[in-house]
């Protein structure tokens, strides 16, 4: 029988209603989309600071992301073993240890350094998204997964649109500063980039000290998840793979991740081009809350049409929208160019958690297994980006928009594959209740 949200959570020692639950999941998608989108406001930064090309500062979502392929697997039995909260409690741990690594970064003017900070707070990251994606589908009435892993995607997108505003103001404000080279004494040049790291430095320490009292709130209600089993189906890998859906969920969610990644990394350049808007790097970085915004919209706005439309046919169309406004914004210029990118944020909304519902629908107890390969797959984010960057160091910016969208036109046929694919179990339900 469907679960009520007001109908308790069970299979946990504490019993909770399962609106709390979900509550508790919106703010650690805050928590962590927070996080994930500063890398986008690190990346003019650093390109000036470092004097980087456009796949040397690619490197930084290789890195963040790239920790989603080590990570996934681990984190999955790590879930499957602890539990969903008490392994939320650890990611968030070691997200905040990310944050803090990068004062010595800073402190050292150094890029390696700040690339491995990266990495560890991406490792965290990864743990709590492992873990939070299958229990906001296991929580609640089975029928509605798809809405309400689109609502709490939706917390996720109000973070990544106040985190640039965040970023603009801490990490953009002023010029950015590139240091020539080949004027500066090495000690005038790594002091130079000492006394610029700093600006980072601060906003990471208090991203870190929140972190800590989220991993403190999530430890004090880990009770109220639903268990998870360390052994049997959910204890392995065994049959994931024969499982069609699944594994063209993921590479449908190595498409997204790309696609999305690529363009949040390369919007500020994008928009501080002349041929485009021509701002500033902080009005520019300001400006990318805007194509975070309209990704929050959608998904509040997604969260209801879910329940009266088709999930695949909706993701299908989302993905042909954003495929056409990335080709549209990459052929012309100015407010047209801007404007049709900034809406591929609208058009990416539901396609994360509608993508990663589809994908694990009716897997129940191997739902965490089945989460770590799909977050593994998110990997996407590090390969894309650099292959999108080494484009737009070939050919421009402009001309490097078409990776995402032959990525936008895969994850458009998942969601047709998807759409046929529920169509034919819909068929053969009513063909056995007939008989």
């Amino acid at each position: 029988m469907p679960q009520s949200g007001h109908q308790s959570v069970s299979g946990s020692a504490e019993k909770v209603p399962a609106y709390k639950v979900i509550i508790l999941v919106m703010a650690l998608f805050f928590a962590f989309g927070f996080c994930t989108v500063l890398v986008d406001t690190l990346i003019p930064k650093l390109k000036a600071l470092f004097s980087l090309s456009y796949t040397e500062v690619m490197l930084t979502q290789f890195c963040f992301f790239g920790a989603y392929f080590i990570v996934s697997l681990p984190a999955a039995r790590l879930v499957s073993r602890l539990g969903y909260l008490q392994s939320v409690t650890l990611g968030l741990a070691i997200m905040a240890g990310g944050c803090l690594m990068f004062t010595p970064a800073a402190q050292h003017g150094s890029y390696p350094a700040f690339l491995a900070a990266l990495f560890i707070l991406a490792a965290g990251v990864t743990i709590v998204q492992v873990a939070v994606n299958p229990l906001a589908t296991v929580v609640g009435d089975p029928a509605k997964a798809h809405s309400r892993l689109t609502l709490a995607q939706a917390f996720n997108s109000l973070a990544t649109a106040v985190g640039p505003l965040f970023g603009a103001a801490f990490i953009l404000s002023g010029t950015l500063v590139t240091p020539d080279v080949a004027t500066l004494t090495p000690d005038a040049l790594a002091a130079l980039r000492q006394s610029e790291g700093h600006v980072i430095q601060f906003p990471f320490m208090m991203i870190g000290g929140a972190l800590v009292l989220l991993a403190i709130v999530s430890w004090t209600c880990r009770h109220w998840a639903p268990a998870t089993q360390a052994n049997g189906p959910s204890g392995s890998f065994t049959g994931l793979f024969k499982r069609t859906r699944l594994m063209f969920g993921a590479l449908a969610i190595f498409l997204y991740v790309g696609a999305e990644v690529s363009i949040g990394s390369a919007m500020s350049n994008y928009l501080m081009q002349s041929s485009v808007l021509g701002l500033s790097a902080q009005k520019a970085g300001s400006l990318v809350a805007v194509y975070w915004g309209l990704a929050m919209v959608g998904r509040f706005l997604g969260a209801g049409l879910l329940n009266r439309i088709n999930p695949g046919l909706m993701l299908g169309v989302f993905a042909l929208g954003a495929a056409t406004l990335a080709g549209v914004s990459s052929m012309s210029f100015g407010m047209v160019a801007a404007g049709s990118l900034l809406a591929v944020g609208f058009c990416n909304s539901i396609m994360f958690p509608t993508i990663f519902s589809l994908a694990v629908e009716g897997l129940n107890e191997q739902a965490p297994q089945a989460s770590g390969l799909l977050c593994l797959c998110i990997v996407g984010g590090a390969i894309v980006p650099v292959v999108t960057g080494a484009v737009a160091d070939m050919s421009g910016l402009s001309a490097a928009l078409w990776v995402p969208v032959v990525c936008y036109i895969g994850i458009a046929s998942y969601g047709f594959y998807a759409k046929q694919k529920a169509a034919k179990e819909y068929a053969g339900a009513a063909v056995t209740q007939a008989v």
